[in-house]
Parts: structure tokens; C-alpha cells; sequence
């Protein structure tokens, strides 16, 4: 999965979520990570999208697309 894949991604209070361009829907739980757990929602907001995910620059932290939809576990 690349960039051109992703049609929208956004976060709420416990979650970074993606939705393909064919509808699928992913997320990823901030509790998994560390730093984007204890992250404050400016700086969450502030990530770039490169063609394979999503960097956060002030936090040092990378989520791939694929990940999104690799493991087991709860996907819509």
C-alpha cells in the first residue's frame, strides 16, 4: 500500500485512522506507541505522509500504511 492508496487520515482521542481509497478503513491505537500516546494533539496533528506512511518529525515516530492492516485484531 502507498500514498496513493490513502483517501483521508485522521485522529481522535485514542486512534490514528486511515481510509483507503476503496473504503477500507484502518487504525492503529496510540496506547501501542509510546510517544504518540503521551503526545499532546498539536503535535499529532503535525505529521507528514511520505509513500509508504506517516512521520511524525518532533516525535521521532513512523506508522507504515500496510501496518494499518497487518496485524490481527480490531479493523473496520
Amino acid at each position: 500500500m502507498n500514498k496513493t492508496d490513502i483517501h483521508r487520515i485522521w485522529i481522535d482521542d485514542k486512534a490514528i485512522w486511515i481510509e483507503t481509497t476503496d473504503g477500507r478503513l484502518g487504525c492503529e491505537y496510540l496506547a501501542s506507541y509510546s510517544r504518540l500516546n503521551n503526545a499532546c494533539h498539536e503535535d499529532l496533528e503535525d505529521f507528514t505522509l511520505s509513500y509508504y506512511g506517516i512521520h511524525w518529525p518532533k516525535l521521532d515516530e513512523d506508522l507504515s500504511f500496510d501496518g494499518f492492516f497487518a496485524k490481527s485484531g480490531m479493523r473496520v
